[in-house]
């Protein structure tokens, strides 16, 4: 299917690594130019290569985005190469376990900069640009915010902002005609999420537990999953979409676990 993104300007955080590289790979081969905002530039250069390899086209931005000017100097960046903004995928973050107990007030509102408040920053400086095209924003946000996890209330609480500003969003934005939705991540196999495994002494049991409890096909959405989805919804081929949390997750979240016994 031609999503009709061909040359729109789309802004992708953390578009280099797991998810979002996905997501930017996508973009790059609906003949999207994606932007990669992320502050590892070594890492955005590979990945672009990676894409312009394939026949794509992209570009990047090195940006500290737990930085608030950082993120404003970031979407001017794109303003002044390209002119627009056509759409901003809201991506980057990290599940860092800060905990009730564990955590502290530093550690909880250093984790809501890394994890929420660059999503409104983006969102807020990005506008503008979003208002004359009539662009979409989607939001990546986790499951924690509706199962909850354990040890890790900062994040939980970051991806339910997630959620809410989403909702938000395509309330205030409906006179634009901007859509505003949300693609909510269960279990996605990413360079983060291994990293979280290895932290397991049985870590084979661990992941074999893990998708014992998936309902579809017992395995872990693909990155290229949930990047589709993305597309999709920065697309006007769904365009009478806004304000929904789409659930990419093979039934993880909603489907009754009793049924994983049943199931082959």
């Amino acid at each position: 299917m031609d999503l009709g993104l061909q040359d729109n300007i789309i802004i992708v955080t953390g578009g280099a690594k797991g998810i979002g590289a996905a997501i930017s790979a996508i973009l790059a081969a609906e003949g999207a130019i994606p932007v990669i905002i992320g502050r590892n530039e070594s890492d955005n250069l590979q990945h672009l290569a990676q894409i312009e390899a394939t026949g794509g086209k992209g570009w990047q931005v090195t940006a500290e985005l737990t930085d608030p000017e950082a993120c404003k100097n970031a979407v001017a960046a794109v303003v002044e190469k390209f002119g627009r903004i056509n759409g901003l995928v809201n991506n980057a973050g990290i599940n860092d376990g800060v905990g009730l107990a564990s955590g502290s007030y530093e550690a909880f509102m250093q984790s809501l900069h890394r994890n929420l408040v660059h999503y409104y920053l983006m969102a807020h400086h990005a506008l503008p640009q979003l208002k004359e095209s009539g662009g979409a924003i989607v939001n990546i946000t986790s499951k924690t915010a509706e199962t909850g996890q354990g040890n890790t209330s900062a994040y939980a609480a970051a991806n339910g902002g997630r959620n809410a500003l989403t909702r938000e969003w395509a309330v205030e934005l409906l006179p634009w005609s901007i859509r505003v939705n949300a693609i909510v991540v269960a279990e996605s196999w990413t360079p983060l999420y291994e990293n979280w495994i290895n932290t397991f002494e049985n870590k084979e049991e661990k992941l074999a537990a893990i998708l014992e409890t998936i309902p579809l096909e017992k395995r872990m959405t693909t990155p290229e999953e949930l990047a589709q989805m993305a597309a999709f919804l920065l697309s006007r081929k769904s365009g009478h979409t806004t304000g929904q949390l789409i659930h990419v997750d093979g039934g993880y979240v909603h489907l009754d676990r009793a049924i994983s016994s049943t199931q082959s």
